[in-house]
């Protein structure tokens, strides 16, 4: 996962600069419940990012596009649900 970074307007232009990146726009997956158990899901220029919406201080896991496309596919099957009790 990449994230393409630029440098900074405030930099000077000398070698000293800051490199910034876009901010990740995060949203509730359509796929968490409705209570408190949610994954936030952001685009990344190459795939996803993903993050517990209770700490998303933690930081975020990058998952390239073609194992999250694998992943919701997976998801749509069926494959993941629980046996019912």
């Amino acid at each position: 996962m990449y994230l393409y970074f630029h440098k900074s307007s405030y930099s000077s232009s000398q070698e000293n600069c800051v490199e910034v990146a876009p901010v990740l726009s995060f949203r509730k997956s359509s796929y968490s419940d409705s209570h408190d158990n949610c994954v936030e899901v952001a685009g990344l220029p190459t795939g996803v990012a993903l993050r517990d919406s209770k700490h998303p201080e933690a930081g975020h896991v990058a998952v390239p596009a073609d194992a999250w496309v694998s992943f919701l596919a997976t998801l749509k099957g069926g494959v993941l649900d629980a046996d019912p009790p």
